[in-house]
């Protein structure tokens, strides 16, 4: 069988709707994306403790997923006006034949080497050093397979700094990547917190497949700790505005690990941070920094 990809550009105050409006009209699924993405006019949002969700991009790219033999311009026509739209705006539909999609899905994700003795292995392939530190992980909906330069950076300084019996604190979790690594390197405990609530469980299912005993939790859910080691990769912005949150779990003496930082941005994120830490000199990767510290 064949389905059918409807692709239409909309803005901030149309796109939801016309979402829920194609779904309500038969779309087996809608995704909404960054029309900018990759371009210089490209922006992230995100949500955080305390604060409302977050809203749409200026521009959005609204892509529904129908059958084959689906009515496309009629939905189209109904959707719009169900929106308060005269005219439904211009769109391009494409055919895709009938894939495996989770083998297709899987030949993106082969094992992943971080270090000498430190692999990501996807749960579907044999670890090909069995005898090295093998993270079993399923790629799924949260951010963190270790294929992104920024979690490389942080796993590698996991590697080189963990001594054995620390507490981490992995804040902004994304599939749990982090706080696991921490507990199979040595650490004493590990607690990952995350906004988005498929990423807690995400984590949890992967800290199972790893056999290790960390804890996720959504940011009101969270019990109170200072931590040997903070490590945080979220985005540069967020970073900002978690400083004083995140030096404040961080204990004295203890240490910070900070990325998810273009490189022009490192210098602007070690400023905030110098108010607490003793900043070390940023380690890049393909454009990104991964920033380290000492608290005071």
């Amino acid at each position: 069988m064949a389905w059918l990809t409807l692709t239409v550009n909309a803005d901030a105050q149309h796109a939801e709707a016309l979402s829920e409006a194609l779904l309500e009209l038969g779309a087996l699924s809608v995704d909404v994306h960054d029309a900018d993405a990759d371009t210089a006019d490209e922006q992230a949002i995100f949500g955080e403790p305390g604060e409302p969700p977050p809203h749409l991009w200026p521009h959005n790219r609204v892509t529904a997923l129908f059958a084959e033999d689906a009515p496309v311009d009629a939905i189209m026509l109904e959707a719009a006006h169900a929106i308060g739209l005269g005219q439904p705006p211009s769109y391009r539909t494409e055919t895709l034949a009938d894939n495996d999609w989770v083998r297709l899905t899987q030949s993106q994700f082969d094992p992943i080497r971080i270090s000498q003795r430190l692999w990501i292995v996807p749960t579907w392939h044999t670890p090909s050093d069995p005898a090295a530190i093998n993270i079993i992980l399923d790629p799924g909906l949260a951010f963190g397979t270790g294929s992104h330069p920024t979690t490389r950076l942080c796993l590698r300084w996991l590697d080189a700094n963990i001594k054995g019996g620390e507490t981490v604190l992995d804040y902004g979790c994304g599939s749990g990547i982090l706080a696991i690594a921490a507990l199979k390197l040595g650490a004493g405990g590990a607690i990952g917190i995350d906004v988005d609530a498929q990423a807690v469980q995400s984590s949890r299912d992967n800290a199972a497949a790893n056999d290790v005993a960390a804890q996720f939790y959504l940011p009101d859910d969270a019990p109170k700790m200072q931590a040997d080691i903070v490590v945080a990769n979220i985005l540069t912005n967020p970073l900002k505005v978690l400083a004083p949150l995140l030096a404040g779990a961080t204990r004295q003496g203890g240490q910070i690990v900070l990325s998810g930082i273009l490189s022009e941005q490192a210098e602007d994120v070690m400023k905030v941070y110098a108010e607490w830490f003793e900043i070390e000199p940023p380690v890049m990767e393909e454009g990104w920094a991964c920033l380290s510290g000492v608290k005071r």
